[in-house]
């Protein structure tokens, strides 16, 4: 005998889980006792910065802007009043505006209001002359025209300049929830918008989301499973694994100094959809062996037979997620490290806890016959026997389906609309509806450029000729800017009777208007800027050919002019997504193919495995392309996500119909019987996944909600691949295996299992 061979290996090793399985579930539970206080300290991290490389360089403009002018993060609080203009309705403006001021976090020396604008309490008895006379004070409200005040002359802003994070005297969530709470407070109820919002209420929504659905899913995956197998103890035990993943990848991001990001909310739901659908698969065949065996029997023919597919499957699985590695967004590329650091823990929590928790105790101790289970063999002979009799016409139908499909992959365009990251009932989204209809929306951006050394007549009419040239700027569908402000803008207001010179203008406009000129113009620094407002409910392409067309505009004036702000951040970020989709896809192809090849030792089986499981990914793009769902960053890991995860139930397919092969049975014998064995394990798996992800469904926040539906969507397609299409195509390859390391321990255990 050959003791070095698989066999005597995975033989060996079961006995030694058999012998210390008391001591392996007592060191799993002790792991993760000491993992719970590190893994508790798992921050999220909201910032913007968390999407971008350090070396970015639309991040690297961005902070230099915060640099030279302070940083745009603002809050606007808006509300409508018919007579607004009246004094004693602008002193009610105006306190309202210190009471927001007076919120932790805010800059108050920096809120802008049209009380402020029209009657500023700080400047000069001349400066407050010259604003009461009537051109004045048309002239004012022009120039605050859709920022303090919209075209229809009731609905009015008030402008809020937030802190630095880091020298905030309390978490923007605190100074985000009271500035909430005035502006539902006043009379009228006011709206409350700005990029740091929606940011900050996209995290807390995939927050709330990661926990609330989290638990949900996973109560009814467990009592799926429950109704499935009838036990207590094989409902605790993927529960169990699970959790202590969970717990142990939380801890181990902790101490390699990683955070989670909005992406990495959907840790608990993929290690889920690991945890469970590997002890399902032990589950079914532990239950057909302990028909003819004690417990520990049926337990070490149970590992011998599985631990060769598991080993692979994780494998696999990793692939698919080191494939994100590949992506332009770091939220992305970091959940990549977490998924396959999460999936090798769950071979590792399997290995400690299964055997123990199995074994121990006389309480509940075997799973129970699912109802039905003979309809459903029924239905798996007969799927059997009609791919048998039509392979012809499965194969046909699988190639006209992906033809089709891939022909909507031209059809796919990429989401940067934010607000369609939420429900249209979100008080954001109402609070954004608000602001683009009636103050020329929320998306604040800039150019900036090299200022002149001297302020002169010269260089500010290059600068009025700038802003004359973006005000004019119309794309072929009519898109504009809603807003240009320049420095020239505020020197141009005040007349030549009050200032002649441009110093004595500066400081004028300092005077009533302190925020205006270090806002737009830093003299140390020599860099000027140009802030422009754009709807935010605008398509990804129109945004991008905005901000190009307003960049290019301004190089003809400053050639060393460069576009940047939150809503340029956010634009490029999500642009990305469509070719990020392509690359992992790609890669997670390749790789799963080759470790397959590997794992079977045939390159034919290799690539063959990829086509079950290609096959549903493709339905599934290519129907978001023909259906209009949009690429977000949520659909944007779809590909490379699902083939990892499909491609678990091929190997487990390929395994027992080698197991048949070996044991002497031909194509349509072992088709027959992988059907009857795998097959039920693969149905039990994927069906309660898919229930436990329907859950997603309800999400606030709308890039999970697709997540759900479509990882769902790909699994049931990938399980009718792997029981229609797979056995088709293992006839046309006509595969005849030999032994290799993904063997499980003999061909007796086929037979066993099968019965």
């Amino acid at each position: 005998m050959n003791d070095g061979s698989p066999k005597n290996r995975l033989d060996r090793l079961a006995q030694l889980l058999l012998r210390y399985r008391v001591a392996l579930l007592i060191v799993g539970l002790l792991l993760t006792v000491l993992a719970i206080r590190p893994a508790s300290q798992l921050e999220l991290d909201e910032s913007i910065e968390s999407f971008y490389a350090d070396d970015d360089p639309y991040l690297a403009a961005w902070r230099e802007s915060k640099d030279w002018f302070g940083g745009d993060e603002f809050v606007l609080v808006a509300y409508a009043d018919p007579d607004i203009l009246e004094t004693e309705n602008l002193e009610r403006l105006r306190e309202f505006a210190r009471e927001l001021s007076a919120v932790p976090g805010i800059r108050p020396e920096s809120t802008q209001s049209l009380a402020d604008t029209l009657r500023p309490e700080n400047a000069s008895l001349p400066v407050r002359l010259f604003l009461r006379f009537p051109i004045t004070r048309d002239r004012l409200l022009e120039f605050s025209r859709h920022v303090l005040i919209g075209s229809d002359d009731e609905t009015t802003a008030i402008v809020l300049r937030l802190m630095p994070e880091d020298q905030a005297p309390v978490p923007r969530s605190e100074t985000f929830a009271r500035i909430r709470e005035l502006a539902t407070a006043h009379d009228p109820p006011a709206y409350v918008a700005g990029e740091p919002v929606q940011v900050h209420d996209m995290f807390r929504y995939v927050e709330q989301d990661a926990t609330t659905l989290g638990v949900a899913s996973s109560g009814l995956l467990l009592l799926v499973i429950l109704l499935l197998f009838r036990s207590i103890r094989w409902v605790i035990l993927p529960l169990l694994i699970v959790q202590v993943t969970l717990v142990w990848t939380r801890a181990a991001l902790v101490l390699s100094g990683l955070k989670l990001s909005m992406v990495s909310s959907m840790l608990n739901s993929l290690v889920t959809i690991i945890g469970i659908a590997t002890v399902t698969h032990v589950t079914v065949t532990y239950r057909d062996f302990r028909r003819t065996m004690d417990r520990q029997e049926a337990f070490r023919r149970t590992f011998t037979q599985l631990a060769p597919a598991v080993f692979w499957t994780c494998v696999t699985t990793s692939i698919g997620f080191a494939a994100l590695l590949s992506s332009q967004i770091t939220p992305v590329r970091s959940f990549g490290i977490m998924m396959g650091m999460g999936t090798l823990l769950v071979l590792a929590s399997t290995l400690l806890l299964l055997p123990g928790g199995i074994l121990i105790g006389r309480f509940d101790t075997d799973p129970r016959d699912t109802p039905a289970e003979g309809r459903l063999l029924s239905l798996l002979s007969g799927i059997t026997r009609w791919t048998a009799r039509r392979p012809l016409l499965v194969t046909g139908l699988a190639v006209g389906l992906m033809i089709a499909a891939f022909a909507g992959f031209f059809r796919l365009r990429v989401e940067t609309d934010f607000s369609k990251n939420f429900r249209e009932s979100s008080l954001l989204v109402q609070s954004l509806d608000y602001f683009e209809s009636r103050l020329g929306g929320v998306g604040n951006w800039e150019v900036h450029f090299s200022a002149p050394d001297e302020l002169d007549d010269e260089s500010l009419d290059r600068l009025r000729a700038l802003a004359t040239d973006l005000r004019e700027l119309e794309l072929e569908d009519g898109t504009r800017l809603t807003k240009v402000i320049t420095l020239a803008d505020g020197l141009d207001f005040i007349p030549g009777i009050a200032a002649r010179t441009v110093p004595r203008k500066l400081s004028l406009l300092k005077e009533f208007q302190p925020e205006f000129v270090p806002g737009l113009y830093n003299e140390d620094a020599g860099r000027m800027r140009v802030v422009l407002r754009a709807l935010e409910q605008q398509p990804a392409e129109v945004k991008l050919t905005l901000i190009d067309a307003a960049e290019k505009k301004a190089r003809e004036h400053f050639p060393d002019a460069r576009a940047t702000g939150l809503y340029v951040l956010l634009a490029y970020l999500i642009s990305s997504l469509l070719s990020d989709q392509i690359v992992s896809f790609a890669l997670a192809a390749a790789g799963i193919a080759i470790a397959m090849s590997i794992a079977f030792r045939n390159v034919w089986i290799g690539l063959i495995s990829l086509v079950p499981n290609v096959f549903p990914i493709l339905l599934v793009i290519g129907g978001m392309g023909w259906t209009g769902v949009p690429i977000n960053i949520g659909t944007a890991m779809i590909a490379s996500v699902s083939m990892g995860l499909t491609v678990d139930s091929s190997i487990h397919y390929l395994s027992g119909y080698r197991r048949a092969r070996l044991a002497g049975a031909d194509h349509f014998e072992a088709v027959r019987q992988t059907h009857g064995s795998v097959g039920r394990a693969l149905v039990f798996a994927n069906v309660a996944l898919v229930l436990g992800f329907t859950v997603l469904a309800l999400s606030n926040f709308i890039p999970l909600v697709y997540f759900g539906v479509l990882v769902s969507v790909a699994m049931f397609g990938g399980l009718m691949g792997n029981l229609v299409l797979l056995p088709v195509l293992l006839r046309w390859v006509n595969w005849i295996p030999e032994s290799s390391p993904a063997a499980d321990s003999s061909a007796l255990a086929t037979a066993d299992a099968t019965g």
